[in-house]
Formats: structure tokens, sequence, C-alpha cells
């Protein structure tokens, strides 16, 4: 009998070390676990300025656009206090200048431009312009690219044939777009005009979307600038310039733009 309660004992005590050893290595882990996680350093959210109205906001929340951030589609789509558009490809030109203190634009000037000419027909060639607007063209590429190797010009604007729209130089500087000009008895159009390149001809037909694009641009640009008036460079510059051309549709811009023919002091009919 006394064998029997001996082996009982011994089971109990082995039972009872066995489970203690159990519950210290449950102890044990669960030390590690909450050691891990307070050791676990949670990573700061990343904050952004929006490059439109200058509020700090999480980037998560944020709109990004070529490394830029926005705090809404509003401010994408609007002229900065710096003359920027949010939401067009910026690439600067170094082709411009300060307009006279205290001139504020009020002419958009209408432009078309193909490099090499009809270039965009066979491909795109959108990035000839933006290299030559820049003063990065390769000259060697071209025949044609040869023959303007000595011009700095620029625009502030560029629409490409598929709509694309890029900004070169701030609305409040000057482009180097509209060259000797004159509007309505007023010399030197670059002082107080803003350009606008669309991709193209007097060969082709505008397209489409293009027009959609200039539309669009034409709301942002008036939200600031309400005064603004519009011509073409044929306009400002007639015997020399002959663009935006016959292909370009006045009477569709204006209907899109939804601008008053007294903002269209040529008319809307094609020239």
């Amino acid at each position: 009998m006394i064998k029997w309660l001996l082996l009982l004992a011994a089971v109990g005590v082995f039972y009872l070390w066995l489970k203690g050893k159990k519950q210290v290595k449950l102890n044990t882990d669960e030390a590690a676990k909450i050691k891990a996680e307070r050791s676990k350093v949670a990573e700061p959210e990343i904050i952004v300025q929006c490059r439109c109205c200058s509020v700090h906001l999480p980037k998560s929340e944020a709109i990004e656009y070529e490394d830029r951030f926005y705090c809404s589609k509003d401010h994408l789509n609007s002229l900065d206090a710096q003359g920027w558009l949010g939401s067009a490809a910026w690439r600067i030109s170094p082709n411009q200048d300060m307009r006279p203190e205290g001139l504020a634009p009020d002419l958009v000037v209408i432009h078309h431009i193909s490099l090499p000419p009809s270039g965009f027909v066979d491909r795109s060639s959108t990035q000839f312009i933006v290299d030559f607007f820049q003063n990065k063209l390769d000259y060697s590429l071209h025949p044609y690219f040869e023959e303007i190797a000595d011009q700095k010009v620029s625009s502030h604007f560029l629409i490409s044939r598929c709509g694309e729209v890029f900004q070169f130089v701030s609305t409040q500087n000057k482009a180097w777009h509209a060259g000797l000009s004159s509007f309505l008895g007023r010399e030197k159009c670059n002082d107080f005009s803003i350009g606008i390149e669309l991709e193209g001809d007097s060969d082709h037909p505008f397209e489409e979307i293009q027009y959609a694009a200039l539309a669009t641009l034409s709301t942002q640009i008036q939200a600031i600038y309400p005064n603004l008036q519009f011509a073409g460079h044929s306009d400002i510059a007639p015997g020399r310039k002959t663009d935006p051309g016959v292909q370009f549709d006045w009477k569709k811009f204006q209907a899109k733009s939804d601008i008053s023919a007294t903002k269209l002091p040529f008319g809307s009919e094609p020239r």
C-alpha cells in the first residue's frame, strides 16, 4: 500500500513539475512578445505641403503629381501663387525674364509648333519641342533643327497632340513667344501676354483632345486673370507669322471655352 502511495506521489510531483515548466515557457514567450511589441518604434507619418496653399497634411492623404503634393483636386488644377499650374508637367525654360513692374497679363496668344515640321504625323515628337524650349535640342538629329539652332524661344504652355499640358514659364514672367508684335496698338506683346503653343501645323486639323485641354487651360488661367483677351500669333504679327493657322477652329475654341465674342477682338473666323 505504501508503495502505491509513493508512486502516486511521484506521479503528482512529476505532473506539477511538467505543468510548471510549461507555464514558465508560456510566461517567457508572452514576455518576449510584449517586449518585442514595445520595442517596435512606430514610423511617423510623413507630412507634406500643398504646393498651392502651403497647408501641411499626411502624405497618404495628399495628391501627388511629379513629386509635388496637393491637398485637393481643385488646388492640383489651379495656378498657384507663383503662377504655376499644378496639373501641368513643369519643364522650366531659361528663356524668360521679368514682366514690367506692376503689369499683369491680359492677353493669351495661341500658336502652333511642330518639330520637325509635321513630325507629329509619323511619330511622337513632343519631346523635341520640350527640348527646344529648354535649349536642350540635339540639332544634329534633323536638318531643320540646324536651321533653328541659334533661336532662344519659349512659351508659357504647350499642349501636345495627346492633350498633355506642359508649362515652361510662370505666368508671372515673360516667355519669349511673341517676338516683334503689336496688339491693338500696344507693342511688345511678351510684356503683357501668355503664350500657349499647340502641337500642330497649318496642314492638319488639331485634335479634339487639344481643344478640350485648351478650353480647360483657358478657364484655369482666367480664374487668376479674368480680363484676358485671346488672339492668334498671326493677329499680333501679321505678315510675319501665320499660326495657329487655318486649321485652328476659333468657333470651336470659343464654344468649348465658353468665352464671349468680346474676348476675341479678331473674330472667330479661320485665318
